[in-house]
Formats: structure tokens, sequence, C-alpha cells
């Protein structure tokens, strides 16, 4: 393996780098995605129910108690439950406005790697090339002949770069879009739940001291 990255030149260095990186992002935001996830049909059934009772330390403590961007904006709402429903919709909004930036977290460094790592194998590929030709040049003005031998060196940097390139690329990029749907589909919770809870705090009749 080292021989054949030493065959691919420079460029080969700088897409092992991307590779390294696009690896420890993809299991840092599997990990965070995994922390994050929660039953949210469950978790909302037990924070109406909790609501219904009066009981709103109580339902602010299972936010506490839970993981996750879903029961952060559960809670701000809860806090605002004795304010009007445009003050209790503007601490649900503000909340999720710092939520979707941390999922989305390091999602912008695996999209550029996925265009990039083809760039730099391509570049790779241009560079043997060039050293194939200076080859076919310096041999053309000496006395020997030029030989396949002597363009091994320059094809070899050629084509495993662009194998490397491409081999980084295609998983990252696949990687990165099942991320954007992970991501995606937190999101469509996350608006759902805070519709609903918005709703429950809003159609209760009763006001009530925590």
């Amino acid at each position: 393996m080292w021989d054949v990255i030493q065959k691919g030149g420079p460029i080969m260095y700088l897409i092992i780098l991307c590779s390294i990186l696009a690896f420890a992002v993809v299991l840092e935001r599997l990990y965070h995605l995994y922390r994050a996830r929660v039953n949210t049909k469950d978790f909302m059934s037990k924070i109406a129910a909790t609501l219904k009772r009066n009981k709103i330390m109580e339902a602010i403590e299972m936010c506490n108690n839970t993981p996750g961007p879903i029961a952060n904006i559960m809670k701000a709402g809860v806090l605002k439950h004795d304010r009007p429903r445009s003050e209790i919709r503007e601490a649900i909004e503000d909340t999720g406005a710092h939520e979707v930036p941390r999922l989305e977290k390091n999602l912008g460094v695996l999209a550029t790697i996925a265009h990039i790592s083809p760039l730099l194998g391509l570049l790779g590929t241009v560079t043997g090339m060039v050293r194939a030709f200076q080859v076919i040049q310096e041999k053309a003005t000496s006395l020997y002949p030029v030989n396949p031998g002597d363009l091994a060196g320059g094809i070899w940097e050629a084509l495993i770069t662009t194998v490397a390139g491409l081999s980084v690329a295609i998983p990252t990029f696949v990687a990165y879009n099942y991320l954007v749907s992970r991501v995606d589909g937190f999101v469509l919770d996350m608006e759902k739940s805070a519709s609903d809870l918005l709703n429950i705090l809003t159609t209760r009749s009763d006001k009530y001291e925590v």
C-alpha cells in the first residue's frame, strides 16, 4: 500500500488527508444524530399528558432529561406557557434557529470533500501525464529510445490519483446525502412537535401556577 501511495505522487497525500477528514466527520455526525434521536410520538404524548395535569415543572424536567433538539424546543415553549401565543412561537423559533445549525454542523465539509476529491484526482492525472511527456522529451534528445518502463512512473501517478480521488468522493457523497436526509427528518419532527406544543399550550382554558 505504501508503494502504491508513493507511486501516486504528492497529490495522493492530499487525497488521503481528505479521506481521513471525511471519515472523522461522518463518525462524529452519526454519533451526534444517534444521541439526538428520540421517539417523537411517545415523547410528545408524555409532554401533552403532563401539561394537561398542569405539571409544568415535571414537563420541564422531562425535557431536561431527554437529549436532542426536539426536547430543547419543547422546553423553550413550556417555559413560556403563560405567555401569549406569539411569544411562545417566537421562543420556539429562536431555539429552533440554534438547533438546526448544530444538526448541520460539518456537513459543508463533507460536501466540499466530495467535490474536490475528483478534482484532486484529475490534478494528479495531469501531473502524471506531464511527467510522462517530460520523459518523452528528454529521451527524444538522447541516443536511447523511449520504452514503456520510462513512462511507467507518470502513468502510475495519473491512474492511481484518479482512482483514489473517485474512491474518496463516491462514499463521501453518499454519506453526505444520507446525513442530510437524517437532518431533514429531524427538522420535520421539530416543526411538527413545535406546532403540536403550540396548540396544546394555547388551547388550555385554565391558567395555572407552577
